[in-house]
């Protein structure tokens, strides 16, 4: 086993955000990361699949086999930066860049940690993607059918997502809602509007589906759940034309769905309303979804309430258990073990100027220490 090695976290943090790993690009992240993690005595497997880069690094081979999880991929840019976002600038106790909150702050967090840890009787392993913020099909789907090969089980997993609020450990994030993208398409009969009974309009069609679906209370929640939601994203009629009745009109829109439902129920619910309406109106309405991700729910019990002791233990504060937000790559991993989702604050995520407090890393690390000694001097099983 490998000495200690004092890990600077906002260093590390730095230099990954100082590789422009927009999705699904790596642009050197995982190298810089993988050498880090070999000084500390991991064994390390770069995975690539299709353009994508993926990295799985473990220390020790018995169990129990504890698992820090997050991505190396950043979302584009985009416009309004008073910073060079990736020059991983620190002004005023802030680190700016892009990925500094989502997400390479807490793998530099999750590795620091580790490097205080340097013996356990177990395992310790990092499962890094590059695809979290892209399709999502080229990373931790496919590294978990690699470790299911292998034979090799994960006992436990915190994803070091951007999950709280205000500061560092105040949200466990212990479940998530599902997301389906749902698009409609209703086709008429196109035709002149002075003559409007030798035409079959599909826009009255769609905007009374619409009207349906958008006023329908889809659940009031539960325990760990708010109601599920359903928000309208885009109507599209395409028609420049004034003296023409169009033939088609589109919409598309997304469910955020609670453990109350499966993708299958509510894609029956929507079609069973499409074909309501189109008998009503005579016209052709077809459905077409696309589910990005499962309701799931790590119930609470020993390894959550291990979690959340450590935590208030740092802060002083036991956090809030949420299942609020939007997906993330736990929805893959929930299906091997329990996960929970444990970072720093997320308020400027994906924004211009994305930043966090330099002592909160610094906290950060303290959590994903205290974590893992608690974790292997009485594991949860």
């Amino acid at each position: 086993m490998a000495q200690p090695i004092a890990i600077d976290a906002l260093a590390l943090a730095q230099a990954l955000i100082r590789r422009p790993s927009v999705t699904p690009a790596d642009a050197g992240a995982l190298d810089v990361l993988e050498a880090v993690l070999k000084e500390l005595g991991f064994s390390t497997h770069r995975l690539p699949f299709g353009e994508v880069d993926n990295l799985y690094a473990r220390r020790g081979t018995e169990a129990p086999h504890f698992c820090f999880a997050g991505h190396t991929d950043v979302v584009p840019v985009g416009e309004g930066w008073n910073t060079d976002p990736f020059a991983a600038t620190v002004q005023d106790g802030l680190l700016y860049g892009r990925g500094a909150a989502d997400m390479k702050s807490a793998i530099a967090a999750f590795v620091a940690a580790v490097a205080r840890t340097p013996a356990v009787k177990g395992s310790i392993s990092l499962l890094i993607t590059g695809d979290e913020e892209g399709a999502a099909v080229n990373g931790t789907v496919k590294l978990l059918d690699w470790l299911k090969a292998r034979g090799e089980k994960i006992d436990h997993c915190v994803v070091g997502e951007p999950t709280s609020v205000a500061r560092a450990g105040d949200t466990l994030k212990i479940g998530r809602r599902g997301s389906i993208n749902f698009r409609l398409t209703v086709t008429g009969a196109q035709g002149h509007v002075g003559y409007p009974h030798k035409a079959r309009n599909p826009i009255p069609a769609l905007a009374e589906l619409v009207t349906q679906l958008a006023t329908h209370k889809l659940d009031k929640g539960n325990e760990h759940f708010d109601p599920s939601t359903l928000a309208f994203t885009t109507l599209d009629v395409g028609n420049p034309a004034t003296n023409v009745i169009p033939g088609e009109a589109r919409a598309g829109f997304n469910i955020r769905f609670n453990d109350r439902h499966t993708p299958d129920s509510l894609i029956r619910w929507v079609q069973d309303r499409a074909q309501q309406m189109a008998q009503q109106s005579g016209c052709e309405i077809t459905v077409t979804s696309q589910t990005s991700g499962v309701s799931f729910l790590t119930a609470p019990g020993k390894f959550t309430q291990l979690v959340s002791d450590t935590v208030a233990g740092i802060t002083g504060q036991a956090p809030i258990f949420s299942t609020s937000g939007g997906t993330s790559d736990a929805r893959f991993i929930k299906d091997i073990c329990p996960v929970v989702e444990l970072g720093l604050a997320g308020a400027t995520m994906h924004k211009a100027d994305e930043c966090v407090p330099v002592d909160e890393i610094a906290a950060l690390t303290d959590i994903y220490a205290a974590l893992l000694a608690a974790y292997f001097n009485k594991p949860p099983l």
